[in-house]
């Protein structure tokens, strides 16, 4: 019968945190060079506006043409809605 060998993980489990998994996300995005790194950001942007979720003012567009008003809501003084039941 073969020996079960105990090994050292492959895996860190330090990065299954939030904290972890943060750091280990900007270790691997400073080790891109410069190149990939700006291909990677347009390939984002393009995937946001495709998807519409493009923050307002990106790629010098506005925002204007695609949001949503809404009609604004009535003022009240807070002290109106007692002065009319006095009366």
């Amino acid at each position: 019968m073969p020996k079960h060998e105990s090994r050292k993980p492959d895996f860190d489990w330090r990065l299954t945190s939030f904290e972890g998994s943060r750091r280990e996300q900007l270790r691997r995005w400073a080790q891109l060079p410069l190149e990939n790194i700006l291909l990677a950001i347009e390939e984002m942007q393009e995937i946001a506006h495709a998807l519409g979720t493009a923050p307002a003012g990106e790629s010098g567009e506005s925002a204007g043409g695609s949001s949503v008003e809404e009609p604004p809501a009535p003022y009240r003084a807070k002290g109106a809605r007692a002065k009319r039941k006095r009366r």
